[in-house]
């Protein structure tokens, strides 16, 4: 059965190596008839969560800002799989990915929680110059049992600095196994 999957793409580059791990995912999860829509999130105008707690997820955009969350909003809400795509930054995902996932608590603001259970699945893609992803796995698995998410797994690809440097890696061939698998 085709599933619908959201990428969350943090990386501030286009063509860098979480673009190449994306690319590789996609190419996967596609080749097994699913649909994959990417929010390259540094190309987009999202602001920081507020903490007004004056979302109401029965609104088309939940959230009391206007930015282009409107467009992530409904793709999360009606997805099977979230991908949450990210270089690693100081043992975390990227400012813009975690500015992304706090303002997506507006889908669990209002009569039904929309963001939580619902059965969906998750996944995380990473690249990085080292291979210190202790403190990003701590935070992504709590955070993935927060939202009663299946967690998928997983593609941590250490070892790249310069765009690039991805290239002929095996982390490719995992993260396109994990897009196949879905």
């Amino acid at each position: 059965m085709s599933k619908k999957i959201v990428v969350l793409n943090g990386s501030p580059r286009k063509n860098g190596n979480t673009a190449a791990l994306v690319k590789a995912f996609r190419e996967g999860a596609e080749s097994a008839g699913n649909t994959v829509t990417e929010f390259f999130l540094d190309g987009m105008q999202i602001n920081g969560c507020k903490g007004c707690f004056g979302g109401q997820n029965s609104r088309p955009c939940p959230c009391v800002q206007q930015d282009d969350m409107a467009q992530i909003y409904p793709a999360v809400k009606e997805c099977d799989v979230v991908v949450l795509a990210s270089p690693l930054y100081y043992w975390n995902m990227s400012g813009q990915l975690r500015t992304a996932i706090d303002r997506l608590f507006a889908l669990e603001e209002g009569d039904e929680n929309l963001l939580r259970g619902h059965g969906r699945c998750c996944a995380l893609l990473m690249a990085a110059e080292g291979h210190g992803f202790d403190d990003i796995l701590l935070y992504y698995n709590h955070l993935a049992e927060h939202l009663q998410w299946k967690n998928l797994g997983a593609v941590l690809a250490g070892g790249n600095y310069f765009v690039g440097d991805m290239e002929g890696k095996e982390e490719l061939q995992k993260a396109f196994r994990l897009g196949q698998s879905i």
